[in-house]
């Protein structure tokens, strides 16, 4: 791809949850010439990242949007997420993430009617130019029990068996994943770890998702280059 980029050098990325980093997502803007910075959601102060002129990543996190009054960070986080998205600034939303830019474009976001928890493919949409293209017929991983409504400027990319809305892009400049497309087959036991909690309540059997990843991560891996190298050349237009 054209490295030539007109955007800094540097992403940021908002972290709600140590475990859930950019993943396999760091090492391809390292090699695309990219550095990575983190801020830890509820510790670090993001207005840095919020009010950055490039690219800043939202990932993912178990609580939600709405849980304001338990996680006050998430009114200053929410507020410069709106200026954010009405400056146009490019901006990837991961699982929370997702959840962050759908709220904070008007959308409601609320608790679904099941967990979906596991490995499972998109239906990915016939749009011009679908960002997520890469990922036909490819299992990826969904983690999240909340759900949205699709903000009225917003183009749906893909969904899946269980919920419509699972990825969307407003323009060219932001992008909305409710799926995990980050994770890596080498990362997933630290997932089965620090969500053991959630994944019992859920009824969901850890070797079988354990065998899920074995089964599907790597060829997620694989296909996550394109996706963003995509992402990145449409700022240019």
């Amino acid at each position: 791809m054209d490295t030539s980029i007109s955007l800094p050098k540097t992403v940021y990325a908002i972290q709600h949850l140590a475990f859930e980093d950019l993943g396999s997502l760091e090492d391809i803007f390292y090699q695309l010439g990219f550095r990575v910075r983190y801020f830890e959601a509820g510790v670090d102060d993001l207005k840095p990242a919020l009010n950055y002129e490039g690219l800043t990543i939202i990932l993912g996190g178990p609580i939600g949007v709405y849980e304001t009054e338990d996680y006050p960070f998430l009114i200053e986080e929410i507020e410069g997420l709106k200026q954010r998205l009405n400056a146009n600034k490019p901006t990837i939303g991961i699982c929370l993430g997702a959840q962050l830019i759908a709220h904070a474009l008007g959308a409601k976001v609320y608790a679904g009617h099941q967990k979906e928890i596991g490995w499972s493919p998109l239906e990915i949409k016939n749009v011009d130019q679908n960002s997520l293209s890469a990922l036909e017929n490819i299992h990826v991983l969904h983690w999240h029990g909340d759900t949205f409504d699709l903000p009225s400027q917003a183009t749906l990319l893909a969904s899946s068996e269980i919920y419509p809305n699972q990825a969307f892009a407003v323009g060219n400049n932001i992008l909305a994943l409710q799926f995990h497309l980050e994770i890596t087959q080498h990362s997933f036991e630290k997932w089965l770890i620090g969500h053991t909690c959630e994944i019992r309540h859920a009824g969901l059997s850890i070797p079988q998702l354990r065998q899920a990843n074995l089964d599907y991560a790597e060829q997620l891996e694989s296909k996550c280059r394109a996706i963003i190298e995509v992402f990145l050349e449409k700022l240019n237009d």
